[in-house]
């Protein structure tokens, strides 16, 4: 237990107090609405009743390579290259984005 836990100001992923979800966001020792059940994170506001059980913290799986982590000079080089031709002529952010040719329809 950290020094931190053990003041009560716990933050991050625990069991829900609640037994509602598989997990609660805590933030400074308190639940949050920020629920987690198999993976898939929603807002459900912590209820107005005493925990039922004791909130364990989950130790999350740290990724150190990096993998996880997208990097603004990574991305998709046809896009990059729209965004380049089109600030060109002074466009702004969307301009990249291909669009139907209207001339074709008629």
């Amino acid at each position: 237990m950290t020094e931190e836990q053990a003041e009560g100001h716990e933050e991050g992923w625990y069991t829900d107090p609640f037994a509602r979800h598989e997990a609660r966001w805590m933030s400074d020792g308190t639940p949050t609405k920020l629920v987690r059940d198999e993976g898939v994170e929603s807002y459900d506001p912590p209820p107005d009743e005493e925990p039922s059980q004791k909130p364990t913290r989950i130790e999350e799986e740290q990724v150190a390579d990096g993998e996880d982590l997208r990097r603004a000079g990574d991305g998709d080089e046809v896009t990059a290259g729209r965004m380049a031709q089109a600030a060109e002529f002074g466009a702004t952010w969307g301009s990249h984005i291909a669009l139907p040719d209207l001339h074709e329809r008629r």
